[in-house]
């Protein structure tokens, strides 16, 4: 066998693979509509469980002083509600936290700072740190961007009473910023899909459902049951969550419950938190599918639970189908069969995501003029999350690397002058490099005469081109502010002569 026809047989079955990912965009759009109708009736609140609220924080100058008082003026009698500020912070933080800490306790609010001098395990090892303490039955997370609702704890106790079987509830995430760019407005669109239609066809369906880290609540058995936190992935609120319903517990996600939280402004933090995602799912994956595979459910239930999981492959497999297109066009062989099943494939994220903008918001068609930045995006963080993913095929150790903050509520407020504004990646040089070659191929496609695949070389082009320009505007944004506190001192933000005053 010709080493040409080896590498058409891989790039047909890379496009084929490919169109699996993008096709189950239909999928999950047609579960949702099917079951459209199948709400969750929130039950009366027969009595008050003590709840523990947990806020695991690392560096979050910015946005842990409202984190702390919008927690406290939850709605939830006094004496049954406990907040833990989980704290592995290196710099003035920690200060913040305490101070915030003293003014509530002061006030009669059972509120506690635990601070821990390394991150080990990271959030994982936090929040298990924080069970020993924790008095609550169930067990409520917010992240340090989140915006806890008043009403979040009268809202979803009553499922969990409800339901003895049932052992975490999972709410969906709003948007802080959604409209602070064109980045935010992209990615907004990317987490709508997630929350409007992918979760509740999950759960609707009776599939796998993951917890997605914040803006949800445990019940404590479910937790210990399943194993507790653990942190040998990145994605210990996925980990977890599979692990749980694997033991048999139950998950809900309540779609008409909203928590707002920020969306990362500066493409370096974007970068970085999808390919935290991608390599934390991809770990979950290779530790759990076995479990999957013989978890006593549907056919069906299993491959989608296989296909969630591994979804992140679909960026390694992108840039395969690159990498193989350009010599397989140059040896004038066939890719235009391949490239069908994509293009039909293709039409999938576009339905869902016009689908839950539709079903979310009465200016949907406006919302959707970024959704080709989406796209864009998409395909130039091909390079980024396929590192990533092949750090966790190799059983690679990293550190676990925060998403900054920068509390962000209004067009004119800025990250810019941040010490937590991240600096130059040079990633970027393999962005531009990934888009010439990109480049290269749409010229020996146009040279052939081979039009149908110059759209889809151009779709790289554009996309590593995007994304490497932004990272170096962005970049240069980042440098005004002056670099990040090094970790372990306690060095003001920049731009911050005055720590007192800062809020989240």
């Amino acid at each position: 066998m010709s080493i040409v026809v080896v590498l058409s047989i891989i790039y047909g079955v890379a496009a084929v693979w490919l169109a699996v990912y993008t096709l189950n965009s239909f999928v999950l759009t047609y579960l949702y509509w099917r079951l459209r109708s199948a709400g969750c009736d929130t039950p009366d609140l027969t009595r008050f469980p003590k709840v523990t609220v947990q806020l695991p924080i690392f560096n979050e100058a910015h946005v842990v002083e409202r984190l702390v008082d919008r927690t406290a003026r939850m709605s939830y009698p006094r004496d049954k509600l406990q907040i833990q500020i989980l704290d592995d912070s290196t710099d003035v933080t920690t200060a913040l936290a305490h101070r915030r800490v003293a003014y509530h306790r002061a006030r009669g609010v059972d509120i506690e700072l635990i601070h821990r001098d390394d991150r080990t395990e990271f959030k994982a090892g936090a929040l298990r740190a924080g069970m020993k303490s924790a008095t609550g039955e169930f067990i409520a997370l917010f992240d340090a961007d989140f915006l806890p609702p008043r009403d979040f704890l009268p809202k979803t106790i009553p499922h969990l009473l409800a339901r003895p079987r049932l052992g975490f509830v999972q709410t969906r995430w709003g948007h802080i910023n959604g409209g602070y760019s064109s980045l935010t407005q992209a990615q907004a669109i990317a987490l709508d899909g997630h929350f409007a239609i992918e979760q509740p066809a999950r759960h609707r369906a009776g599939l796998f459902l993951n917890f997605n880290g914040s803006a949800g609540i445990w019940r404590r058995e479910c937790i210990e049951d399943a194993g507790g936190w653990q942190g040998d992935t990145l994605c210990e609120d996925m980990d977890l969550s599979y692990r749980a319903q694997l033991a048999g517990w139950e998950p809900m996600y309540l779609r008409d419950v909203v928590c707002k939280a920020e969306i990362p402004p500066q493409i370096h933090a974007f970068k970085r938190q999808q390919a935290r995602w991608a390599r934390g799912s991809i770990s979950c994956a290779l530790k759990l599918w076995r479990r999957i595979v013989r978890a006593p459910a549907t056919p069906f239930k299993r491959v989608q639970g296989l296909i969630h999981l591994t979804s992140y492959l679909l960026h390694p497999l992108m840039l395969l189908v690159l990498a193989l297109s350009v010599p397989l066009l140059y040896l004038r062989q066939p890719v235009a069969y391949p490239l069908t099943y994509l293009s039909l494939a293709s039409l999938g994220p576009p339905t869902m995501y016009a689908w839950a903008q539709r079903s979310l918001y009465p200016d949907w068609k406006e919302r959707m003029r970024f959704f080709p930045l989406l796209v864009l995006l998409g395909t130039g963080l091909t390079l980024s999350n396929s590192r990533a993913i092949c750090r966790a095929l190799t059983g690679r150790r990293d550190e676990f690397v925060r998403t900054p903050k920068f509390k962000l509520e209004g067009r004119k407020d800025e990250w810019k002058g941040s010490g937590y504004a991240l600096s130059f990646d040079w990633l970027v040089l393999g962005e531009l490099l990934s888009a010439l070659y990109a480049l290269l191929g749409a010229g020996i496609a146009l040279h052939q005469g081979n039009y149908f695949a110059i759209p889809f070389l151009m779709l790289y082009v554009l996309g590593f081109g995007y994304v490497a320009c932004l990272t170096i505007l962005h970049s240069a944004r980042g440098w005004v502010g002056g670099r990040a506190p090094l970790a372990g001192t306690k060095t003001p933000l920049a731009g911050s002569a005055n720590p007192s005053s800062w809020r989240r």
